[in-house]
């Protein structure tokens, strides 16, 4: 679990340079019991916070004390709009705790005159995409302030595949013509915008490229034992911008990756 003294301490030296904090990975936020204290930090620096949440445990204390500690924005998965609909993704989830903590989060904003910028985040799969309309319609009902629709990452895209959808639009793969085969949408040119833009903190301190290293298979290296400006201008970290710039493909996380494919429907 990531202490809030760590966080502060890096956000201390790394204060001048950034603007922006995810305070996601893998895993449920809410249920870390000291991420107001992780927001505050933010708020101190000036720095745009961001959580992403099943909203199982948007309970009114914890919405009051988020907009309090200062979150900028938050994210709720909402994945279906039918209990069976949600539950062919998110498996033992409830629909109608989602909704019981978006109107608590709602109310919570109203009451106060205040609060983050509230996203529904709605992931196209094959059992819920004849959702996509009715989605937009309820979350204007229910008084979210945007919809994000994205499509969905599938380690094995085939046909049957009970998550694939019938409309392309509504995925990130195409069946190759020749082979048969679903390939991911995307050219993998050799760049990538994510090397210049940020990196992922684990929770104990490690330096990895992207979100797409869910395992930290790629460390750059670990804050306290350097400073960040080492890490980032490093050689683990010049080393593997090189490999990509030379051959994306050849990267493994980066072969499911969304950068220059259909992401958002």
């Amino acid at each position: 679990m990531l202490e809030v003294d760590a966080a502060k301490d890096w956000m201390q030296e790394m204060g001048p340079w950034l603007t922006y904090v995810n305070l996601y990975f893998q895993g449920e936020p809410l249920l870390h019991p000291k991420l107001e204290g992780l927001l505050e930090a933010c708020q101190t620096h000036g720095l745009y916070s961001s959580t992403s949440t099943n909203a199982h445990h948007l309970t009114p204390s914890r919405c009051d004390a988020l907009i309090e500690a200062g979150l900028s924005r938050l994210i709720i998965s909402i994945d279906g709009l039918t209990q069976a609909t949600y539950a062919s993704y998110r498996i033992g989830g409830q629909l109608k705790k989602v909704l019981e903590g978006t109107r608590t989060m709602v109310e919570a904003k109203r009451k106060r005159g205040k609060g983050p910028h509230l996203v529904w985040q709605f992931l196209v799969v094959g059992p819920n995409e004849h959702e996509v309309p009715e989605v937009l319609q309820e979350a204007r009902a229910q008084g979210v302030d945007e919809v994000v629709i994205k499509t969905a990452q599938l380690d094995d895209p085939q046909d049957g595949h009970p998550l694939l959808t019938t409309q392309p639009q509504h995925r990130r793969y195409d069946r190759d013509p020749m082979s048969g085969q679903w390939r991911l949408r995307n050219p993998l040119d050799d760049s990538c915008w994510r090397m210049w833009q940020g990196s992922v903190l684990t929770w104990d301190g490690r330096v990895v490229p992207c979100c797409f290293d869910k395992d930290a298979h790629h460390v750059m290296g670990r804050l306290g034992n350097k400073s960040m400006r080492d890490i980032w201008h490093g050689p683990a970290y010049h080393q593997f911008r090189q490999t990509l710039f030379a051959d994306r493909a050849g990267i493994d996380m980066c072969t499911n990756c969304s950068e220059g494919s259909h992401v958002y429907a």
